[in-house]
This record gives structure tokens, C-alpha cells and sequence, in this order.
């Protein structure tokens, strides 16, 4: 019989251990009964309230390629908390001809276990609840005696034996400078550059960074708010920094937040950032913006030469136009049965050559089994020595091998079938080229480079000779003569 085992602890709390311990008494359960492991599914400090668990729900699809015929854990309750998860996973397993076991708790399979697992789950479901519930009721009594109720400390506070706060009198100067820095004008990286040469440290010992120095900009509990869920209390626990301050820095911040970017152009903007070539001088063409008196913002691409004014001449284009224009001819391929048919091929073809273990394993497989035939055909007609006997023995045990180590494979590099590829090729058809992370989708999966001239644009494609040139002649709304980005 062939198996795999699912481990899984919950919490941070919970030693790695545990899980080698798990695996360890699956493995003894899976020796005692005669079951072959091919693989172990471990999810860490995830909790089986839930089923968003990468290597459950990895297990779970598995079974539909009917590798395994069990499935071990060390407890019902690793495998789900809650009644619905474990019936409703448990029923496709059984679809698959998988069935779930457990290493410490084996259970018969009449009417009796049946009920005997069921009361079981529930109790596992019951327990995380009340688990949940205790642990709630716990933090809501600190919150109300205003103690410390876990998580990351905030830079500038200890912690006394009682759980309360208390300032950090090497810590605390420095958030009090910080907010005074930021209200007289300081930036931000101006901050972490002062606050990192004065040694301080974030909650986790790193270095501070932008993102850490705005949380501490943020975080009320420097005036004395202790917040939990619905608790909030002011003036609860030291405060470091006056009451006006903090609220003439809540306004900087919020001013800030909605003045323009410093930075002309992001990368996630524009599409064709590392895919748009010049096609004069063969340097990337980057993305750049800029607002016109009137307070529009305009996009283009640039040639990065000449926009360092080193010898090229090629204009800017604009941002729109160019995305548009390079989207439109790709879906235009995509709508190509004809194009979509020889991808997949290639496709395949590529999977084939990078994966050479599985089909290697086939046919010594196949080659194994028909040996063991050649054998048996032998002793049908009376040939049978001890050589014969020694020889089938060890072709059996090859065969074995040989089925185990193809599973693994399997397992580890699914081959996708070329109707697989076809459906996923096809789903870009369908796709809303209306939105950003569609379009850039589709860019990053087909398109390899673009080359813009002043009369045409070259467009290559992520397959062998695939490749189409557009003459801008015709093309309507060209804009390559279009002037540089407007500066305001």
C-alpha cells in the first residue's frame, strides 16, 4: 500500500520538534502495516481551523493523480478542527480512493469507528473553540488592567513583572526627537538615517527602515492610548510624546500622503519596462512623467541614451499609446489557433527535455516488466532453475524501486499534459484587458523584447522565430515625433 504523511503544529509556541516527533510515529505506524511512505505534506505554524494550508491543500490535489492509497496523520485533529473541513476533504480523498488514518488514534472502519471519529473531531473542534475562547477572555482581563498583552513591543517601552509599560529611558529620548525632527521639516529617510546612526534598533534587532520609522509616526500608545479589540483607554500607560506634537504630526503625515510623488515615474506604471528597447542605439527606453501647467500628468518612454544626452536622438512616445498598441497585437496572437497549437507543442517538447528523469523511469519500468514476463512465459513452458527463480526474485524487487522512485518523481515535477497547456494558453482570451494586472499578465507571459523605430515597431515573442514587425505608417494616433515629457 502506498501513503503519504501530513504533520502540522499550529503556533510559534510549539516546538520544531514536534513535528519530527509526528513524522517518527507515522513512520513506525506506516512500517507495522505495511505501507510504503513516497512523501511527507508539513505545514508549520499553521492552525487547522483553517484549510488555507499550502501543503494540505497540495496534498489534496495530489490524490485526484491517485499516487497514494492513505494518508497518515498523528492525530485527527492535525488533519482539521472543525467538522465541516474534515468531512468535506475526507469525502474527496475518498473520491481519489485515499483514506485518512491516524498514527495514535487507529479507529475500525464499521459503524461503530465511524461514530467513534466523529466524536472525536468534535471534540477537537470543541476544544479549539474553547481554546479560542479562554485565550480571548485571558487578553481581555490584561487589556482591562491595561497590561502588556503580547506581540511587538513598541520601541521606547520595557516591560515591568507585572506586565506593564514603562519608559525606556535610552530608548524613549530618541522617539521623542524623532517626532520632533518630522514636525520642524525632516523626510522620513532623514529619520532613519539619523535614528540608525544613533544605534536604535526596530522590535525585531534590525536595522530601522522607512516602513518602521512611519508605524512609530503612527502608533498612538506614544501619547498613553492602550487599545485591545474594543478596549480603548487614554492616558493608560506612560506617554512619550506630548498630545499637540503627535497631532501636528498626524497632519504632516496625512498632508504628505496626499501630495505627489517625489519620484517621476514607478516601474509598476508602466508596462513595458524592460521589454521596450530604442531601436536606434538598443538601449532600454524607460518610463518618465511629467505635469503641464495645467495640472495634467503625462507619461512617456524614453531612450535611457538620450535622455542622458549621449549621441541618440529618438523621440519620446507616449505611454498609452505604445502599451495599447503592443497589447492589441499580442492578443491578436493569442486568437491565433494556429500560433496557440505550435506553443504548446514547444511546450511540451521544452518539458520533455528538461524533465528526463520520469521518462527514463518509464522505460526501465517498462523494460523490467517486460523481463519479468519473459520469465514467466519461461516457467509456463517448464524452464525453471534456480537461476530463473534468483533472476525473477530480483526483477520483482527492481520493479518495486523503480514504481517507488517514479512516484517520487511524479510527485516532485507533474507533467502537464498539452491539452493542460492549451486551456491555460486559452485562458488569456478570456482575461479583462482592462485591468493593470491583466494586461501586465499578458505582457510577461508572451513577450520577450520590443524595438521601436521611427517607422515601425519589432515585436518578439517568448518562442522560437516568433517575432512581428508593425509599420507605423498607418497606425492611428503615432506619435513619435511627440516632444519630451512637460516639466511643470
Amino acid at each position: 500500500m502506498k501513503g503519504v504523511i501530513y504533520a502540522r503544529y499550529s503556533s510559534d509556541n510549539q516546538r520544531e520538534e514536534s513535528i519530527e516527533g509526528q513524522l517518527r510515529e507515522c513512520m513506525e505506524y506506516a512500517e507495522r502495516n505495511g505501507i510504503t511512505i513516497f512523501s511527507h505534506y508539513i505545514d508549520r505554524a499553521l492552525s487547522a481551523k483553517t484549510d488555507h494550508r499550502p501543503e494540505f491543500q497540495r496534498m489534496i490535489k495530489d490524490s485526484h493523480k491517485q499516487l497514494f492509497d492513505v494518508v497518515i496523520v498523528w492525530k485527527l485533529d492535525r488533519f482539521a478542527r472543525n467538522r465541516y473541513d474534515s468531512a468535506h476533504y475526507k469525502a474527496i480523498l475518498r473520491k481519489n480512493g485515499v483514506k485518512v488514518v491516524s498514527a495514535k488514534g487507529a479507529i475500525a472502519e464499521d459503524s461503530t469507528g465511524i461514530l467513534l471519529e466523529s466524536l472525536l473531531e468534535g471534540y477537537a473542534e470543541f476544544y479549539s473553540a474553547e481554546l479560542s475562547e479562554k485565550v480571548i477572555r485571558g487578553l481581555t482581563d490584561n487589556a482591562l488592567k491595561t497590561r502588556y498583552n503580547g506581540g511587538g513591543l513598541p520601541v521606547g517601552y520595557t516591560i515591568d513583572r507585572e506586565q506593564h509599560f514603562q519608559i525606556d529611558p535610552i530608548t524613549a529620548p530618541l522617539v521623542l526627537e524623532a517626532f520632533t525632527r518630522y514636525d520642524q521639516g525632516a523626510t522620513i529617510k532623514q529619520l532613519v538615517d539619523y535614528l540608525n546612526e544613533r544605534g536604535l534598533r526596530s522590535q525585531v534587532n534590525r536595522p530601522m527602515r522607512i516602513d518602521v520609522v512611519t508605524r512609530i509616526l503612527h502608533n498612538r500608545r506614544y501619547i498613553g492610548e492602550y487599545r485591545y479589540r474594543d478596549i480603548v483607554k487614554e492616558d493608560a500607560i506612560p506617554a512619550i510624546v506630548p498630545k499637540d506634537l503627535f497631532d501636528r504630526v498626524q497632519e504632516r503625515l496625512a498632508k504628505n500622503k496626499k501630495a505627489p510623488a517625489r519620484k517621476k515615474a514607478r516601474d509598476e506604471e508602466y508596462l513595458l519596462t524592460t521589454k521596450l528597447f530604442c531601436g536606434k542605439c538598443g538601449a532600454s527606453m524607460i518610463g518618465e512623467s511629467g505635469t503641464s501647467h495645467s495640472g495634467t500628468v503625462h507619461r512617456y518612454y524614453k531612450c535611457a541614451t538620450a535622455k542622458k544626452r549621449k549621441g541618440c536622438d529618438k523621440k519620446s512616445v507616449k505611454k498609452e499609446w505604445i502599451e495599447e498598441l503592443v497589447v492589441r497585437e499580442t492578443m491578436r496572437m493569442v486568437y491565433d489557433d494556429t500560433v496557440m497549437e505550435a506553443l504548446a507543442d514547444k511546450l511540451v517538447d521544452f518539458q520533455r527535455r528538461e524533465n528526463t528523469d520520469i521518462p527514463l523511469l518509464k522505460k526501465q519500468l517498462a523494460e523490467t516488466a517486460q523481463g519479468i514476463e519473459n520469465l514467466l512465459n519461461a516457467i509456463q513452458q517448464g524452464i525453471l532453475t534456480p537461476s530463473t527463480k534468483a533472476r525473477l526474485e530480483q526483477l520483482e524487487e527492481t520493479k518495486a524501486q523503480l514504481e517507488t522512485s517514479l512516484t517520487l518523481a511524479e510527485l516532485q515535477k507533474p507533467i502537464i499534459s498539452r491539452e493542460q497547456f492549451l486551456f491555460w494558453l486559452h485562458r488569456f482570451r478570456s482575461m479583462d484587458m482592462s485591468k493593470p494586472t491583466e494586461r501586465q499578465r499578458l505582457i510577461d507571459s508572451f513577450i520577450n523584447a520590443i524595438y521601436l523605430y521611427d517607422d515601425k515597431i519589432v515585436l518578439t515573442f517568448n518562442y522560437k522565430d516568433g517575432s512581428k514587425t508593425v509599420s507605423l505608417q498607418d497606425v492611428e494616433g503615432s506619435d513619435l515625433g511627440a516632444a519630451t515629457a512637460p516639466k511643470k
